[in-house]
């Protein structure tokens, strides 16, 4: 009793397609932390992934027109964790700048929008704004100072 194993046959042009292809790989469109020309989209992709595999996978899934692709490596940091002193590193990812085709532009979409509120006096949230206003302006640092410390002084 030999177990049969189910094996598809080698593709070769020529052959009725029997799979299936799709990409092992995952892209997560990702917000700039800095601003970008508006034909730069940003990715964070699969660390396998090489720009070649970013370039196919936009253009033959999405058909996005693609001009370049740079791509680069971004280090996790390792973290104190524990009174024993033992480390946690977070796991490196790939970031993948891709560049648009001329006369293509990519706009990231406005989630959440702000609303131009107008405040009745003596609402809750009006109080709350002017509260935090006079505690961010006694926070803040006197430039007279130079940078030392408020503590340090007589």
């Amino acid at each position: 009793m030999a177990k049969e194993i189910l094996r598809y046959p080698l593709h070769q042009l020529g052959n009725p397609q029997l799979r299936i292809f799709r990409p092992n790989f995952l892209m997560t469109l990702v917000r700039p932390g800095v601003p970008q020309p508006e034909d730069i989209v940003q990715f964070r992709v699969s660390m396998q992934m090489t720009k070649f595999d970013v370039k196919n996978y936009l253009q033959k899934i999405y058909n996005v027109p693609v001009a370049a692709v740079r791509t680069r490596i971004q280090y996790g940091k390792n973290n104190k964790r524990n009174h024993k002193n033992q480390r946690i590193k977070v796991p490196d990812y790939k970031v993948a700048y891709v560049q648009l085709a001329q006369g293509h532009t990519f706009q990231f979409p406005d989630l959440f929008p702000e609303k131009d509120k107008i405040l009745e006096p003596g609402s809750f949230e009006e109080i709350q704004n002017k509260f935090m206003e006079d505690e961010n302006q006694r926070q803040r640092e006197d430039p007279r100072r130079g940078g030392v410390p408020g503590w340090f002084g007589l």
